[in-house]
């Protein structure tokens, strides 16, 4: 099937119709300022759920490791590299009185070590000294390791599960969205990674609807992206196509053949893939170039890159020469910890490092125009002047994220129906 079947730009066709179990009618705003229900959330869907933590460039030696702050699930997790090239996790608590081991967000451990009474553990989470062991009582070494965390690898995504015992592997988690990308470049593409973080002063799932859809870009984005993402025949950026998957949900997006861009950018497009110029290659490229099945399924000449949603709050977006990510750790009902990285090959030459400069500040400008529109929604819905939102066919990931996580909490006992 081509993009161009169903005529997917003109309305007659729509998604809803392929999930009826989420319904089409308007959706309550509680969930995105109820304390009651944030508590809800951080114990029945973020407390069972895989999440990512790291990418495995980020630890490649034996001993190095990183601290994934969880505060939603109210831990701190160690994530270091085995000697056997393995990965380990473990919750950042000594086993003598709960004092936090790790206080860097990355290091090499060749032993670790608790700075308060010197109690040390092997990179396996082996207790193996304890300074003045004969004054304790019946101590067993033994019994008293650190405390291990769920830990799983995927295309060298290192995710996490703080639940003691995770309802699924990784692997049935992440499911068929997963497999859709086997075969994407992810190693050669992550060489030169940019990030930014901040705190929105935003419910987590208020900083995630943003990404979820883009049919705000031809409004909120009206500067820095006129007419990347939208063309007379798609002049509301509608996706050339998106589904809901197992947990997850991917969506292909739409880019503007006919767009023009400035010299400086043009440049720029030339030498690497940015945010808006995978829309600038042919399409029979782009389907030689991702092989992957998940990576526009339709064959669309018109497709720019593709959007994976992982729930319940970590985004891949994929082009054809690089990705970016988006990960939203609630720290609030309306305070998110918002992670952002775009990923490219290894420069070359200093035409490359330009093009990936002039990609990551472009990125940065509009990730600023997100933002702030965020802060501003989340003031206004403690308003309570609005008691539900309205959404429209395109929306559907945002229905969707709400169902799924309502789903979760009463599945383990949180809500009845």
């Amino acid at each position: 099937m081509t993009a161009l079947e169903n005529n997917p730009y003109a309305g007659n066709r729509r998604y809803h119709d392929l999930y009826p179990e989420m319904g089409t009618g308007e959706v309550s705003t509680e969930p995105y300022y109820s304390e009651e229900y944030f508590q809800l959330e951080r114990e029945y869907v973020f407390k069972k759920c895989w999440m990512n933590a790291c990418r495995i460039e980020q630890i490649p030696n034996a001993g190095d490791y990183m601290v994934k702050e969880l505060p939603v699930c109210d831990t701190s997790v160690i994530v270091i590299r085995r000697k056997d090239g393995g990965v380990n996790a473990f919750h950042n608590v000594c086993s003598h009185r709960g004092n936090k081991i790790a206080y860097d967000d990355t290091g090499n451990f060749r032993s670790i070590n608790c700075r308060f009474h010197g109690w040390t553990y092997d990179v396996e989470g082996d207790l193996v000294v304890v300074p003045d062991e004969e004054n304790y009582f019946d101590l067993d070494k033994s019994c008293l390791g650190l405390t291990p965390v769920s830990v799983g690898e995927w295309q060298g995504f290192i995710f996490i599960n703080v639940d003691p015992d995770p309802k699924e592997t990784l692997s049935e988690y992440l499911g068929d969205l997963a497999k859709g990308l086997d075969g994407y470049p992810f190693e050669e593409t992550s060489g030169q990674v940019y990030t930014f973080e901040t705190v929105v002063n935003a419910n987590w799932k208020l900083v995630k609807d943003a990404f979820q859809e883009v049919c705000h870009t031809p409004y909120q984005h009206n500067r820095s992206l006129p007419d990347a993402y939208i063309s007379e025949d798609n002049p509301y950026t509608r996706f050339i196509d998106m589904a809901v998957v197992g947990h997850h949900a991917r969506a292909s997006l739409f880019g503007n053949m006919g767009h023009k861009p400035s010299p400086l950018a043009m440049h720029a497009y030339g030498h690497g893939a940015t945010i808006a110029s995978a829309s600038m290659v042919d399409g029979e490229e782009v389907s030689a170039a991702l092989a992957p099945p998940g990576i526009n399924p339709t064959g669309s000449n018109d497709w720019s890159f593709e959007l994976q949603v992982f729930f319940p709050s970590f985004f891949l977006a994929l082009t054809q020469g690089s990705y970016f990510t988006h990960q939203f750790i609630p720290l609030a009902v309306d305070k998110t910890h918002w992670f952002s990285t775009t990923c490219y090959p290894t420069a070359t030459n200093a035409a490359e490092r330009f093009s990936q400069e002039y990609s990551r500040v472009m990125f940065r400008d509009i990730m600023n125009e997100d933002g702030r529109q965020i802060e501003e929604t989340q003031a206004m819905l403690k308003s309570g002047a609005k008691k539900s939102f309205v959404l429209k066919d395109e929306e559907l990931f945002v229905r969707q994220g709400l169902w799924k996580a309502h789903q979760m909490i009463v599945e383990n006992g949180g809500l009845t129906e």
